[in-house]
Formats: C-alpha cells, sequence, structure tokens
C-alpha cells in the first residue's frame, strides 16, 4: 500500500532534504528513522523534491509504501515521534502507480527578504540591510524570468540535466515598504539546481545597480555568461505548495500564512 504523507518543516538546523553519505542530519534521514523505529523495520522516504540546507518546506509530501493498513493513527504516532521542526498535516493512501514526485504538475516556492533587522524574521526571512531595492526594476527581472523558457543560466549546474527548460506559470513581487519586506513567488512544472535562489540572486544585483536590466536579459538569453553566480541566503526560501491532477492537498495553517501577511 503506498501513503502519501503531506508535511512541513523548518530547515534551519538541517543539510537539506536529501539523505547524505557523511551527515544523518538531513530531513529525509530524520523521517526514515522514525519511521523504521514506528514500523519496527526498515521504511524508505522518497520526496516530492530535494531542498538545500536551510531552506524550508510549508508543503512538501513524501511516500512511504507499506505491506498492510496501520492499525493505528500513523498521523498522530509520527507527530508524536518526529522532532518539533518537523509537521505531519495529512497521511494519504494513494495508487500504487501514484508517485509524490514525478506526478506533480506544479511545484510553487516563495522567497522572504526584509531590510530592517528583526529578531523574529531571521530564520525565515533573508535579512538584506545594504542593497538598494528598486522595486521597479525587481518587478521588470520577473516579468523577464516569467516570459522565459531554458534556464541555462540560472542553474547551479546546468550540465547534469539532459534539458534546463522549465514553464513558468507564475513569477511576481510582492512589496510591503512600510513593513520593510518583500515575498518573491515563482511556480514552474519543474526547477533546476538552485534555481529559486539565483532568480533572488540577479533580482538583486539588478536592483542594486550592479547589472542592468539588459544586462540581465543577455545572461537569461546565453548571449553572455556569468561564471559568479551567488545563490541569495537559504532561509527566506521556502517550497510551499504542490499539485497533482489527482489530488487536493489540504491548506496547512502555519507559518507562512504569517509571512504572507501584508505581502499578497
Amino acid at each position: 500500500m503506498r501513503y502519501f504523507i503531506h508535511l512541513g518543516f523548518d530547515g534551519s538546523d538541517y543539510s537539506g532534504w536529501q539523505q547524505q553519505k557523511d551527515t544523518s542530519n538531513t530531513v529525509q534521514a530524520v523521517i526514515e528513522k522514525t519511521c523504521t523505529q514506528i514500523f519496527k523495520k526498515q521504511i524508505s522516504v522518497y520526496g516530492c523534491g530535494r531542498t538545500d540546507a536551510g531552506v524550508h518546506a510549508s508543503q512538501y509530501v513524501i511516500q512511504i509504501h507499506l505491506d498492510s493498513a496501520p492499525k493505528f493513527d500513523l498521523k498522530f504516532r509520527l507527530n508524536k515521534n518526529l522532532p518539533d521542526d518537523i509537521a505531519v498535516f495529512e497521511v494519504i493512501e494513494v495508487m500504487e502507480d501514484q508517485h509524490c514526485r514525478y506526478d506533480a504538475i506544479a511545484r510553487t516556492y516563495d522567497y522572504f527578504i526584509h531590510w530592517r533587522k528583526d529578531p523574529g524574521l531571521m530564520r525565515y526571512s533573508s535579512f538584506y540591510e545594504d542593497i538598494k531595492f528598486d522595486f521597479d526594476l525587481m518587478k521588470k527581472v520577473a516579468a523577464l524570468i516569467l516570459e522565459h523558457k531554458d534556464f541555462r543560466a540560472l542553474c547551479k549546474q546546468p550540465d547534469s540535466y539532459s534539458n534546463t527548460f522549465c514553464k513558468i506559470s507564475k513569477c511576481d513581487l510582492f512589496i510591503n515598504e512600510a513593513q520593510g519586506r518583500l515575498r518573491f513567488t515563482i511556480t514552474s512544472d519543474r526547477f533546476l539546481r538552485g534555481m529559486v535562489r539565483i532568480c533572488v540572486f540577479f533580482l538583486l544585483e539588478v536592483s542594486s545597480g550592479k547589472m542592468t536590466l539588459a544586462d540581465f536579459s543577455k545572461i537569461l538569453n546565453q548571449e553572455n555568461e556569468m561564471t559568479k553566480k551567488i545563490p541569495a541566503h537559504p532561509n527566506g526560501l521556502f517550497l510551499s505548495k504542490i499539485d497533482y491532477p489527482f489530488l487536493e492537498l489540504q491548506e496547512s495553517h502555519n507559518l507562512i500564512k504569517l509571512l504572507k501577511h501584508g505581502l499578497a
């Protein structure tokens, strides 16, 4: 029997989602260990995508396979045994051929920035104090991203992909100058390694005047190459929505709802 588990996590203290040889401090490793303890046998956990160290997810889906239906409340048992920075929202039985990663038709990421120091935001929003924010230019960068299809120039490891094409359906900025905050949101059928944080890097580069909008357009079109791309800080990034053609996930009432306040 195959189950999707809809959850969220605070990635601040983890080395990313994916299991790694040199550390057990990943979200996947912690969930696999917890499932193995609950079921008294090895349980493999598969995720809907990768997140880097320090990146969060307010909506994330994993899948597990069980020989039979649990005779206990699995959601309750998982939440009881998982650390406080991982929370399970739903446990959903699905068809054996349905896959949490390959059947997702869209993913949405939200990236939060603040420019006034605030201790309550530091773990979940990236603090950029010394950047000049030209919001009109930033919106033009977002518009160029939305119009584009090949994102080789905005990928950390483009040669690891057979192609670097993505279908961006949404790319927008929400700004609240009174709060000193902004939200960059982007939805696509797929994302490349480091792509969202590199998008934010270019938003900030153009905004601060380190490059022109025309320069960015040439880089995006691979007419010019920029070898030094420094991804934006990880702590402002959330994987916030996963869409499936056969499943409507419950809207989770969690931290990202608070972060979006005034930025919707």
